[in-house]
């Protein structure tokens, strides 16, 4: 539920930006290192945020996966260790 809040959250930003560059028509040079160009500023808003947001998606999944890695190894080997314990100490009944 937090990431789908999150995610509405970014929306709703991406489009006050769309806004923001719509009232805003003023062309604006970009210079590249052999080439310029001149692009509409609603434009440059959107890639630089969409752009932004993308690439910190990646860096977020890359991270939510790695550690989902080492809970899932770290589960096993709890089970493991867990299954050797109860092999080599039995259980015993005690009266309380």
């Amino acid at each position: 539920m937090r990431s789908f809040i999150v995610t509405v959250l970014v929306v709703l930003l991406f489009f006050l930006a769309l806004i923001f560059g719509a009232r805003n028509e003023q062309m604006v040079t970009i210079s590249y290192f052999v080439a310029q160009g001149e692009f509409r500023l609603p434009l440059v808003l959107a890639f630089v945020f969409l752009s932004g947001f993308m690439i910190s998606w990646v860096f977020a999944i890359y991270h939510m996966t790695k550690l989902k890695l080492a809970l899932r190894n770290a589960q096993k080997k709890c089970n493991r260790l867990e299954s050797k314990l109860e092999g080599i100490a039995p259980s015993r009944d005690v009266d309380a």
